[in-house]
Formats: structure tokens, sequence, C-alpha cells
């Protein structure tokens, strides 16, 4: 069975203290009111990943992550942090290929095929972002998107290295906009995935893979994204930056 999974990318966002006190709440809430055997992963920024990680002891469906993480084991790279340092201070996941490093650091499908392989080789889970802008759906092209980032991102990966890869379908019109795919288009997608990933490796790998909606999931909508067949759980941006949003999408899964 495929983990159910609501990952929190808070993005650039709280100070230090902001980040403990928002995550004690999640914890909490999730703790009391969340009844099924769903995976909640809190992806921070860096400054908060250890205390945040220390916080976590105990929790066995609560999981901390970084949204990023460089592609060399080490060395001269000024500014970056390395997937070993991540893993170190007790990060599990790391989010890679998100559509915000694609846009805005031009971030290639080589780069992360690259940044996979060390996530990997330290023992992190990816969740690897996959998504066309609206200007790529309007064009009808979002399926060859979508199959040549999973082609040159991560299908150079083993059956068992591929396992451990959690997808996040991102359609990029609708993260930060308010505009969300309908449970139809985001189904659709997500069934092409999962059929591109039987394709390349086997229906169990397909069946066993957790593949997760991102863009303008909230509370009101969760539960009919979450219904869908093929739909595991959520990348959550400005949702998961309100205990009582966030907690309520976990829920989505109750």
């Amino acid at each position: 069975m495929r983990k159910k999974i609501v990952a929190g990318n808070w993005k650039m966002n709280l100070d230090y203290q902001e980040g403990l006190t928002l995550f004690s709440e999640v914890i909490n809430m999730v703790k009391d009111e969340a009844t099924g055997s769903q995976q909640v992963v809190v992806c921070s920024p860096f400054i908060h990943l250890h205390s945040l990680a220390q916080l976590v002891k105990g929790y066995t469906n609560v999981a901390v992550g970084a949204q990023n993480a460089h592609q060399a084991e080490s060395g001269a790279y000024t500014g970056e942090i390395s997937a070993k340092q991540i893993k170190s201070v007790g990060a599990e996941y790391v989010i890679l290929g998100h559509s915000e490093r694609r846009q805005y650091f031009g971030e290639s499908n080589e780069l992360l095929a690259k940044k996979t392989d060390t996530a990997l080789a330290n023992g992190l889970l990816p969740i690897f972002c996959i998504g066309e802008t609206l200007q790529q759906r309007e064009a009808n092209e979002h399926f060859d998107i979508i199959k040549s980032q999973l082609a040159e991102g991560v299908f150079h990966l083993d059956a068992d290295a591929f396992g451990k890869i959690v997808l996040a379908y991102e359609p990029v019109w609708a993260i930060g906009t308010g505009v969300t795919a309908t449970s139809d288009q985001a189904q659709e997608i997500h069934a092409f995935i999962r059929q591109e990933l039987a394709a390349k490796y086997s229906q169990q790998v397909a069946d066993d893979t957790t593949i997760l909606y991102g863009g303008s999931c909230n509370p009101k909508n969760a539960a009919e994204l979450f219904a869908c067949a093929d739909i595991d759980g959520g990348l959550i941006g400005g949702a998961s930056l309100k205990s009582r949003d966030f907690t309520d999408i976990v829920k989505a899964f109750n």
C-alpha cells in the first residue's frame, strides 16, 4: 500500500521562533485530531530543521524535510546546503524540483537528476515536483512536459531507488493563485503519471508510488481531491502556514 502524505512547504516564511510555535501547534493538533495513518511532513527553511527534528521525536507519523539540497556532496559552494548536512540534523525528506526552483533558479531536469542521486545517497527521501505552466497547458503540451520531467529527472533510477521517491504534481498555474485544478483535471494527470511509471518500471511500482497534488489545496477542497483514485495527498504551500488550515487538510483523510 502506498503512503498517504500531507506535506507542508513553508517556503521562505517565518522567523525561528514563529516556526517553532507553528510546528508545536501542528504536531499537537495532528496528534489530537488526525485519526488515520497519513504521514505528515513539514518542509521548513534550513534554520528550523534541527529544532523541529528534536520536537518531532516520538511522533511516528510526523517528519521534517528541507526545501532544497545541493547536488554536490560537499565543497566550495558558499551559501549552499548539502544533503549530508540536512540528514545530520534529523530531517528525513527533501523537496526537489519545486516550480519556484525551476523558475527562479533555472534548475533543469538534468541538474535535478543529480540532486536526486545525492539526496538518495545520503538517506533523504525526495519529494520530486513536476508540473506544467499555464502557457504549456493552453498549448496542450502538459502531458509532454510531465513525460520529459519524469524521463530526464528520475527515470535513470532503478526500481529499488525509485521506490524511495514521492512525486508531487504541481500545476504551476495553480500555485499561490487561488486557482485550483478541478479534481477531474488533477486526477487525469495523476493517472497519466501512474501510467508512465507502469510503462517504465512495472504496475507494482506504479501502484506503490505516492503522488501528491500541489496547487492551492485548502481545507475546502482537500477531501474532494484526496478522494480521487490516484491522488495520495498534498504538497501544501500557503495553508501550511496556518496550523488550523493545515491540520484540517491532514484530517481530510480521516
